[in-house]
């Protein structure tokens, strides 16, 4: 790794893929003295379909062989590698320059209460010695499971990269993240309060999965099939039946709840396709505004800041503009940063927090009992 200069920025790629499975993000950043971070350069890696649906039937299977475990992680590895070398190829930064590389991994399963009264656990799929290997780089990954040790939910752990990118305003604001799932980061006017963040419930995972079920496609552009249903309220009543929506934060949760057999034994078998694809739009804005409530925020106006996938989803931005009427819909373009790079930002500057041993959580977001620095470091 080499040793920058007092002066010198330095240079970290972050490498997320999310719920959502639809590709690897890559994001190059620069850190400079205490300085927010500054995005430089992002690439999309398309996730190939033949590794899409391995990844989508493991989180969903009910027996793996290690076989296909190291199957997946390998593929899954060689597009990490393929899409940090897509992001470097055009700039004038090289591999020696990267101080290191923030690998998420794939998440597989998530269960931070546990399972049948067995102990809590987070699988994220990834081999950050072989991306190592392929890069040259250093690489910070398994970032987790040392919340998780800490008593915490492990999640989200963004919140911490938001309040160091955003900071604190004349107004309250919070940043939503609308990928496979969605969450929610409260930064108060007010210094002395505490961030709180927590999952509000699915977004683009099962939005996706219900369009790709009857259109055949990866997702529903501009949400332009939801818009062409009704909502079903009477659905919409069962979905939100689900314990998790009333649970108070910290919370967080993905496709072990929320799948598309959870749907399924909802559904009466009489909806029409597109007006359940409203339906879950409509589930998603209202369990965001529901997750909004826990704040109790009384005083100011609030500034909202959307982020992630669904953010382009004009259909869903829509019944959340319907559902909070008293909001400003902003863009974190306005802090340098597209909708779509918070996340892979996000890693990239957790591996700089943990080479320089500063904690990566925020306990009033995970519940974890004290600040931690997150993560294992794998020397390039």
């Amino acid at each position: 790794m080499k040793t920058p200069t007092a002066s010198s920025p330095l240079y970290y790629i972050g490498l997320m893929s999310g719920t959502s499975l639809d590709g690897i993000d890559a994001a190059l950043i620069a850190i400079e003295g205490d300085s927010p971070p500054h995005l430089v350069a992002t690439h999309a890696e398309p996730m190939p379909d033949a590794l899409h649906h391995l990844l989508l039937s493991l989180c969903h299977a009910k027996q793996v062989s290690f076989a296909q475990l190291a199957a997946a992680e390998h593929a899954f590895c060689q597009s990490q590698a393929q899409a940090v070398q897509r992001l470097l190829a055009p700039l004038s930064i090289s591999h020696a320059q990267i101080s290191a590389i923030g690998s998420h991994g794939q998440t597989i399963e998530h269960a931070p209460l546990g399972h049948n009264g067995g102990p809590a656990y987070t699988l994220q799929m990834d081999n950050p010695s072989l991306l190592a290997e392929l890069t040259g780089c250093t690489v910070v990954a398994d970032f987790r499971r040392r919340d998780l040790a800490a008593g915490g939910q492990a999640a989200p752990l963004a919140p911490a990269f938001h309040q160091a990118l955003f900071g604190r305003a004349s107004a309250h604001q919070l940043v939503l993240n609308l990928g496979g799932f969605a969450n929610l980061t409260w930064l108060s006017s007010q210094p002395t309060d505490p961030v709180i963040g927590f999952d509000t419930g699915p977004a683009n995972a099962l939005l996706d999965g219900w369009f790709a079920r009857h259109q055949g496609g990866r997702f529903d552009q501009d949400g332009s099939w939801a818009a062409s249903g009704t909502i079903d309220n009477a659905l919409l009543v069962r979905l939100l039946s689900e314990p998790f929506f009333q649970q108070p934060p910290p919370r967080s949760t993905g496709r072990e709840l929320f799948h598309m057999a959870w749907l399924e034994k909802h559904l009466s078998g009489q909806e029409a396709a597109e007006d359940v694809q409203a339906t879950l739009a409509e589930l998603t804005a209202v369990s965001v505004a529901q997750g909004i409530t826990h704040l109790k925020i009384h005083d100011g106006p609030l500034t909202l800041i959307t982020a992630g996938g669904g953010a382009h989803n004009t259909y869903l931005m829509q019944r959340l503009a319907y559902h909070l009427p008293g909001a400003t819909f902003t863009s974190p373009a306005a802090h340098g940063w597209p909708e779509d790079w918070i996340e892979a930002g996000a890693f990239a500057w957790l591996a700089h927090q943990r080479l320089h041993h500063l904690p990566g959580n925020l306990p009033s977001v995970t519940g974890a009992a004290g600040p931690r620095v997150l993560g294992g470091i794998y020397a390039g």
